[in-house]
């Protein structure tokens, strides 16, 4: 990739205000017409634009500025970058090794009919195929669909499992849930109804811990004793 100019005219600013450069080296250093340039050394453009230094940038050298102003036939050129970035390559479409591509159409069908979300861009990428064949597929007009059988395509290889459930994630974002999926929140318990159901348990169970350690509740103990000795009364009159 060519190496471009940072703020052309912020640059070109800086060089007026800086440098005894001429106009059109001024201009053909910084991609720009000489009457642009000498529109800004009169003040009558870029008047807000702060100048960029192109020395601290490393786009330039003093020692290339000193030489320019000798020579007015001299033209300025980038100074190379001291660090380059490796250009980003572009995603190429995924590859399906020979041995699986005639499990891609399977593929195909299984992901149409337990995923129908789905896009053919998103099962495109998934497995590796044209839009035309998942159209083909979809509409029961592929050559072979009298013979085609749903196949899970991380089963066969064709992509992972992560892969799957980002797409679906992505296909299913902002859609509203599916019957089941409320059938399946409707089973399960509150949190409300949750906490007073651990809640008893565990008064229950402390309760019968006591018991079983032999801590016995005081107003329990009292009432006994008082149930008893009303009782032992009323003997003592059916007696007499």
């Amino acid at each position: 990739m060519a190496q471009q100019l940072l703020m052309p005219k912020a640059t070109a600013v800086w060089l007026v205000d800086n440098t005894s450069l001429s106009f059109d080296q001024i201009a053909d250093f910084c991609s720009m017409h000489p009457l642009e340039i000498k529109a800004i050394a009169d003040g009558e453009a870029a008047q807000g634009i702060k100048g960029l230094d192109p020395i601290s940038n490393g786009q330039l050298t003093r020692e290339d500025i000193e030489k320019a102003e000798q020579n007015d036939k001299l033209r300025l050129k980038l100074a190379p970058p001291k660090v380059r970035v490796a250009e980003s390559k572009r995603k190429a479409p995924r590859y399906t090794p020979v041995s699986k591509r005639q499990d891609r159409p399977n593929a195909i069908l299984w992901l149409v009919r337990s995923h129908p979300e789905l896009e053919n861009a998103a099962i495109s990428r998934l497995v590796g195929t044209t839009k035309n064949t998942i159209e083909a597929i979809r509409d029961r007009s592929h050559w072979n669909s009298a013979n085609l059988v749903p196949m899970d395509p991380v089963t066969l290889g064709l992509c992972t499992q992560i892969d799957l459930d980002l797409e679906v994630e992505k296909a299913t974002r902002g859609l509203p849930p599916k019957p089941e999926d409320l059938a399946e929140e409707e089973r399960l318990l509150s949190a409300s109804q949750t906490e007073n159901w651990v809640s008893a348990g565990a008064g229950f169970s402390s309760r019968r811990e006591r018991e079983e350690d032999g801590e016995l509740d005081e107003a329990a103990v009292f009432a006994k004793l008082s149930s008893m000795k009303g009782r032992s009364d009323d003997e003592s009159d059916d007696e007499r």
